[in-house]
C-alpha cells in the first residue's frame, strides 16, 4: 500500500487548474481588450489576403488565433519541463520512484 503524500492532491489541482483555463479559453463571450500593434505593412496585407480562404471574417480573427496557437504552444513547452524539475525535487525530498510513477498514472488516466 502507498503511503498518502501532500504531492499527489497538488498534481490534481494542477489538473483541475488547467480544465478551468481550458473551459474559460473556450468561452465566446469571454472579455476582450483593445491592444495597438505596429506590424509590417505587408504582414497585414498577407493576413487580409488569406483570412477569407482559411475561413475567417477578417485579419484580425486570424492574427488572435496565430498569436493564441503560439501562446499555447509556448504554455505547453513551459508547462512540459516544468514536469522533471518536479519529480527531481520531489526525489531530493525523499519521495520514492513508486509514489512519483503512481502520481503520474494517477493524474495522467484522466
Amino acid at each position: 500500500m502507498l503511503k498518502k503524500h501532500p504531492e499527489v492532491p497538488l498534481a490534481r489541482n494542477v489538473n483541475t487548474m488547467k480544465f478551468e483555463t481550458l473551459k474559460k479559453r473556450l468561452d465566446k463571450n469571454r472579455p476582450m481588450t483593445t491592444i495597438t500593434i505596429r506590424m509590417p505593412e505587408d504582414v497585414i496585407e498577407d493576413l487580409k489576403r488569406i483570412a477569407p480562404l482559411l475561413g475567417f471574417s477578417g485579419y484580425q480573427p486570424l492574427a488572435r488565433t496565430y498569436v493564441g496557437q503560439g501562446l499555447r504552444a509556448d504554455l505547453e513547452r513551459l508547462e512540459a519541463d516544468t514536469l522533471p524539475a518536479l519529480i527531481a525535487s520531489l526525489k531530493r525530498r525523499g519521495v520514492s520512484e513508486e509514489v512519483i510513477q503512481a502520481a503520474i498514472a494517477e493524474v495522467t488516466q484522466h
